[in-house]
């Protein structure tokens, strides 16, 4: 994940909207496995960034990806979202 590392950097000049915009299109890239494997808790952690971030379709799209995910699934992906939200 040293790519993300590196992005989170440049992230820090960019406009909360810019932002917001970029983890939805992270939390797409581990949906749709475009790129990397499927990863349904990575996706869900980076769509509830954005969507807390402002992003309303990241939120619609997270709300979609919660259907088919399990109870554990959505704890883990919370757990894992509030973690990076404390962090950065």
């Amino acid at each position: 994940m040293a790519r993300f590392d590196i992005q989170e950097c440049e992230m820090t000049a960019m406009g909360g909207e810019a932002r917001a915009e970029l983890f939805c299109d992270m939390g797409l890239m581990y949906a749709t496995g475009r790129g990397c494997p499927v990863d349904l808790v990575a996706a869900h952690k980076w769509l509830n960034i954005a969507a807390i971030k402002g992003s309303d379709r990241a939120a619609e799209l997270r709300a979609d990806l919660s259907h088919m995910m399990t109870k554990m699934q959505l704890a883990e992906a919370l757990r894992a979202a509030r973690d990076w939200m404390t962090t950065h």
